[in-house]
């Protein structure tokens, strides 16, 4: 008799132990529910008991969640209708206010985070969303954190993944940014020459105080020009020979004057 009813102490002593042991993870925390009410502050990770019957657990998972955000559609500030997706990082920091406060945090947090990237992407400039992302990232976060906080989840970081162009806005980018390529070179080509012109002119006031430069730079490019190739070289004839040569016939014209 009496080890009957030990065995039966021991079997219902097994079957308790098996309806009330808990395992917490490391990266969880136990939240009971006894009778309905929070029991207590959350169970630490580890072996926990409860009570059979009156007692329920719901694990919150307190690791970092990465959120993507679907793309949302919009019209910015200077009229461009643009898609832009991101992705929020957020942790469970009060376990109690998680489960309590809001009745799934998960998806209270994609809403709030939708709804948020949609309001941003009508208060910024399509410049904005392309280049100063990181302005617009912190601006994300602060609309997001503000609700987060009374459920219990701490927002580490938003960022803004992708924006989505429409093709005629890309063509007319892509024709802004060629226009403003072929400016450019065009400012350097005008540029280039204008610098050429004033050492050309540097060097006309040079040749003309000494004639014999001119002549001097002739020869070097005649020499250019005959080092690249066999051909047939029309040389003009030299000015300084013409005024020579006039020179000399007046010369010869005052001489037979005096002479007669």
């Amino acid at each position: 008799m009496l080890v009957e009813i030990l065995t039966g102490i021991i079997a219902i002593g097994g079957v308790w132990l098996g309806t009330s042991a808990r395992v917490v993870k490391q990266y969880e925390r136990g939240l009971v529910l006894r009778w309905g009410k929070v029991h207590r502050r959350p169970r630490d990770p580890g072996l926990t008991f409860m009570l059979p019957i009156a007692d329920r657990m719901r694990k919150v998972n307190m690791q970092i969640v990465a959120m993507p955000v679907p793309a949302q559609e919009g019209i910015t500030r200077d009229n461009v209708t643009v898609k832009v997706d991101a992705v929020v990082y957020f942790r469970v920091i009060d376990p109690v206010q998680a489960i309590i406060g809001v009745e799934d945090y998960r998806y209270a947090m994609g809403q709030v985070a939708q709804t948020s990237l949609r309001s941003i992407i009508g208060k910024s400039e399509l410049d904005d969303l392309l280049a100063n992302r990181e302005r617009l990232n912190e601006g994300l976060e602060m609309m997001i954190d503000s609700p987060a906080l009374e459920w219990g989840v701490h927002i580490d970081r938003v960022e803004i993944k992708d924006v989505a162009l429409p093709e005629s806005m890309k063509r007319s980018m892509s024709r802004q940014a060629e226009a403003e390529r072929e400016r450019r070179a065009r400012i350097i080509t005008a540029d280039g020459e204008f610098q050429a012109s004033q050492k050309l002119s540097e060097a006309a006031a040079v040749m003309a105080n000494t004639p014999a430069a001119l002549q001097l730079r002739l020869l070097e490019t005649v020499v250019e020009v005959a080092a690249e190739k066999n051909s047939t070289l029309v040389l003009p004839f030299p000015v300084e020979l013409l005024r020579f040569l006039e020179n000399a016939s007046k010369v010869t014209e005052r001489l037979q004057d005096k002479s007669e």
